[in-house]
């Protein structure tokens, strides 16, 4: 029987590498949970638009644009310029098939139908095999504080395209969440749990704050693991480093280990960060080294037979 894997995941780096464990698993990922983060989650032009959700859905569904990462391939712009036209604000970019998506999700939910369930049908439309779960059900959004002001997670990523000072996070709803059906269990009956290369603080921690899914990856039975996004001193794609750097941490491997330590047990690094091995494993960790870089599918299936190793027979 195929491994059970269940990956915490978020954004490009979180799809890419459940997608390579799509690909690695015997069963095409039907033995893979995904649970994703929904910090990032927005209401726009009245329908309730969940990035991470997506992204992770259309990589596992390999219908999305590769060059960019997110959205759709083959994608069309003209309700998005109509919207424009009409003095609607663009800065958001949505697709016409993309939008197919968000107001198919919306209609569902005005129904009474939770994320949970509505993103299980959006995934098994797609042909999706694996099992897509947010985090949560319950509305939970990620509030960057920035050197001008609080602001919506959007507002920041995509409107500011990153460019603020991270000065702290906060979780909105999050004292009140509860993880939504499944995820508790699928980190309970896994035999790996794999923390994805997803940015620590906007993608997993809105994940591990959620109330009982940092104690679940803490007390699991299965070998837990996290890879980190972080690559000679880069981020791989995205702000992780200099949100590592304004919030205090050290801008590396070493620094995305710290944050992990007591949490999982082993560590993931790339073989350009061999060196830090040493001061990783002082803290607890074991490491695996490997390269993680995962480009193209090939190189996704190739980290994800990797990271296979570290689950028990």
């Amino acid at each position: 029987m195929p491994p059970r894997v269940t990956v915490l995941a978020g954004g490009v780096g979180g799809a890419r590498l459940a997608h390579g464990f799509a690909l690695a698993l015997p069963d095409g990922g039907a033995s893979l949970t995904v649970v994703v983060n929904v910090g990032d989650d927005a209401e726009l032009h009245g329908l309730a638009i969940s990035p991470d959700l997506d992204t992770v859905m259309y990589t596992l569904a390999e219908v999305s644009d590769e060059a960019r990462g997110w959205g759709l391939q083959h994608e069309t712009y003209a309700t998005l310029d109509q919207l424009g036209r009409l003095g609607e604000d663009t800065w958001f970019t949505l697709g016409d098939r993309d939008l197919a998506t968000h107001i198919v999700r919306t209609a569902r939910l005005r129904e009474g139908l939770p994320l949970s369930a509505v993103t299980a049908r959006l995934a098994t439309a797609l042909g999706v095999r694996a099992r897509l779960l947010p985090v949560t059900d319950d509305r939970v959004r990620t509030l960057v504080d920035t050197p001008s002001g609080r602001v919506a997670f959007q507002e920041y990523f995509v409107h500011r395209r990153h460019a603020d000072a991270v000065l702290g996070l906060a979780f909105e709803g999050i004292g009140s969440a509860a993880p939504a059906p499944g995820v508790l269990d699928a980190v309970a009956a896994a035999d790996l749990v794999v923390v994805a290369p997803s940015n620590p603080f906007l993608s997993v921690e809105p994940v591990l704050a959620v109330p009982g899914v940092r104690d679940a990856v803490r007390d699991a039975a299965a070998p837990t693991l996290a890879v980190s996004p972080i690559v000679g001193g880069r981020a791989i794609k995205g702000p992780a480093a200099q949100i590592l750097e304004t919030l205090g941490h050290e801008v590396s491997a070493l620094g995305v280990a710290r944050l992990y330590a007591g949490l999982v047990d082993v560590m993931c690094i790339d073989q350009a960060d061999a060196g830090l091995a040493p001061a990783i494993e002082r803290l607890g960790l074991d490491v695996v080294v490997t390269d993680t870089v995962m480009g193209g599918p090939g190189g996704r299936e190739r980290l994800a037979r990797s990271l296979l190793d570290v689950a028990r027979p």
